[in-house]
């Protein structure tokens, strides 16, 4: 079982890829797993020429912006579309909500400034961003 299912069942709500706020918490797991967890996706935008971005949403400093088009570029068009399939969704929209939430999860999953070895601690962390992400109290 990935973080994000493990966060996502602590919320009730669902990765089978249904609409809404379980539809964007499955994606983001479907994202991780697809890329070989945090550390993978961080290594993808590095080699997309967005280290510089990718990075500053690890550090503890601000977090930069990123496009999504930008987010499209890195991941693919293959990799949106499916998630934009199982989200129901178009691909810009799955692209402009990767490009919102993405900068916060790995802000909150790297409290330290360094992609984490492993899950230890990052369940409540990533529990109250997941919360606050998708308006749950």
């Amino acid at each position: 079982m990935g973080l994000l299912d493990q966060l996502t069942g602590m919320l009730g709500n669902s990765t089978d890829g249904t609409e809404g706020q379980g539809g964007m918490l499955g994606a983001m797991n479907s994202l991780l797993e697809q890329n070989g967890g945090l550390g993978g996706l961080v290594e993808k935008f590095q080699q997309g020429g967005l280290g510089e971005i990718v990075s500053s949403w690890i550090s503890t400093g601000d977090n930069q912006a990123i496009a999504a088009s930008q987010i499209e570029q890195v991941l693919g068009n293959e990799q949106i579309a499916a998630l934009a399939g199982k989200m129901g969704l178009d691909t810009s929209q799955v692209a402009q909500s990767l490009a919102t939430a993405l900068p916060q999860l790995v802000d909150k999953l790297t409290p330290n400034g360094e992609v984490p070895a492993g899950n230890t601690d990052l369940l409540s962390q990533g529990s109250s961003l997941l919360k606050g992400l998708f308006g749950q109290s």
